[in-house]
This record gives structure tokens, sequence and C-alpha cells, in this order.
């Protein structure tokens, strides 16, 4: 797994781990704290969704912890002539379908932002291509071929998805 993430993602993990350890987690300490003291917690419905709820947070704090230890920021070029981390690609496939996608780390993507993974297979099929590249793409229902039409530091405007 890629450990590059652009300092907004960086960012959005770093608040949401602020969030949980601050806010939410000592909020449901106190609830699980208030139903424990209500005597028997066999079958107190809130202290067992507390608990649960506990440990679902510790579970999400210890990954956000060790990703953020590793992560490293990153931007992309300015002026992109090959496709890297953080630049947005546009392809055209055979059938003359226009897609739109920034490449980012595996811990910020969000397909229906149009960001995709450096790590995923269309990510590593347009890593390093260039201009009018004929690309290939292997999917499991079969191989796609595009064309890349433009490499860009930020978002077309109007861009496809």
């Amino acid at each position: 797994m890629t450990n590059l993430i652009s300092p907004e993602g960086l960012k959005k993990l770093e608040d949401e781990f602020h969030y949980l350890w601050r806010v939410e987690r000592p909020k449901i300490v106190q609830g699980v704290s208030d139903a424990a003291a209500e005597g028997d917690r066999s079958e107190n419905a809130e202290y067992i969704y507390g608990k649960k709820r506990l440990r679902e947070i510790d579970r999400k704090l210890k990954h956000l912890s060790s990703r953020l230890k590793l992560l490293k920021p990153a931007t992309p070029p300015a002026n992109p002539q090959m496709v890297s981390f953080g630049c947005w690609v546009t392809y055209e496939d055979e059938d003359g379908n226009e897609r739109c996608y920034q490449l980012v780390g595996p811990d910020e993507f969000d397909v229906s932002l149009g960001r995709i993974s450096i790590d995923s297979p269309v990510g590593q099929a347009l890593l390093q291509k260039k201009l009018d590249d004929e690309v290939v793409i292997r999917r499991p229902n079969g191989d796609l071929t595009v064309y890349i039409t433009d490499i860009s530091a930020t978002r077309p405007a109007g861009a496809p998805r």
C-alpha cells in the first residue's frame, strides 16, 4: 500500500483522529460509565451498545494512528508531463467515452468525486504514462484500451468522470 497522501487528505485524517479522540470517545466513555452505574450490566442495552461503540472507536483510532505515522504528504507537479501522484488524468476509451480521475493515495480515494487510488488496477495502468499514450487496463471482465487525452495538476473544468 502506498504511503502518499495529499495535504488535504492528511488534514482530513488528522481531523478525524482528533475528533474521535477528543470528542466522540470521551462522550461514549461517559455514557458507558453512567450506564454501568445503573447496576445490572448484562441486560443494560445502553452499556452493551456503548462498549461496542467504544471498541469500534478504539479500533479506528489505532488504524488512523498507525497510518498517520507512515503517510507522506505529496503534491502533484505544477506542469506534469507524465501521470504521477495527484495528477488529473483524462482518457478516452475505444467507444469514445471520456473519464477523468485524480490519482490519490489509498487513504483518500472516492470514485464518486473522481479520485482513484494509485494502487488500484486503473491507477497502476495509468502511472508514468504520457499524453496520447495507449494504455491497456486489465479488468476481470476483459481488457480495456484507453488513450490519455489530458494530464493536469488541477481538475479540468467540466471534466467528465
